[in-house]
């Protein structure tokens, strides 16, 4: 009898360890206050869960202490470093920013996914300082991206390409000299490099001579 009790306490030692130890589901999230919308190293975390009702986190972002050289992170998109994700903006674009982690550890023998959706560009727009361009003076091409987090941030040209009608581009800045008097108007367009269905068209008055 006391062989068979001894038995069964082990039976259910090791019954509560291995449930202790199965993870039941994994979410990644991702820390907003990086700017997701504009720079491509993106700290993340993950919340595990444990059969038994443990939660244990990740550290860095989520300050957690289920220490990252304990998991092997793979995303179906960039690559990943301790913690961080570099993204692949056009292959994030062509995946709809989202990126499917998938994940193992000593607790997670079978691979499991969580996915983690970031801000999309929903449309560039062009935002003017001044209502009109006056000859012999740069005048700056303002372009915003308005995301799906909400977010609208200036964009510059190592993110969107400038074409237009008249006048020169020096950088983001269009000129028209003084002696090209018979110009009235310029159309410029901005393009997203990373996607060139996105695109702003703008039509810019020339001051007069007298003005």
């Amino acid at each position: 009898m006391k062989s068979f009790l001894t038995i069964l306490s082990t039976l259910l030692t090791l019954l509560a360890t291995g449930q202790q130890k199965e993870v039941k589901s994994i979410k990644a999230v991702y820390d907003s206050s990086s700017l997701p919308e504009l720079y491509n190293k993106i700290p993340i975390g993950l919340y595990i869960a444990f059969a038994n009702g443990e939660i244990r986190t990740t550290p860095g972002f989520l300050r957690g202490n289920y220490n990252w050289n304990r998991i092997k992170v793979v995303p179906n998109s960039g690559t990943f470093q301790n913690g961080y994700l570099l993204l692949d903006r056009k292959s994030l674009i062509s995946r709809d920013y989202t990126i499917q982690l998938t994940i193992t550890s000593a607790d997670i023998p079978q691979s499991m996914t969580a996915d983690i959706v970031l801000p999309k560009l929903d449309s560039i727009r062009f935002h003017h300082y001044a209502d009109s361009l006056k000859r012999g003076f740069h005048y700056y091409l303002n372009v915003e991206g308005i995301y799906s987090s909400g977010r609208i941030f200036p964009l510059d040209t190592s993110a969107v390409s400038f074409e237009v009608s008249n006048g020169k581009l020096l950088g983001q800045d269009l000129l028209i000299n003084n002696n090209e008097t018979e110009i009235q108007a310029v159309n410029a367009t901005a393009t997203y490099k990373n996607d060139e269905r996105l695109k702003a068209l703008t039509t810019i008055p020339v001051k007069k001579l007298n003005e």
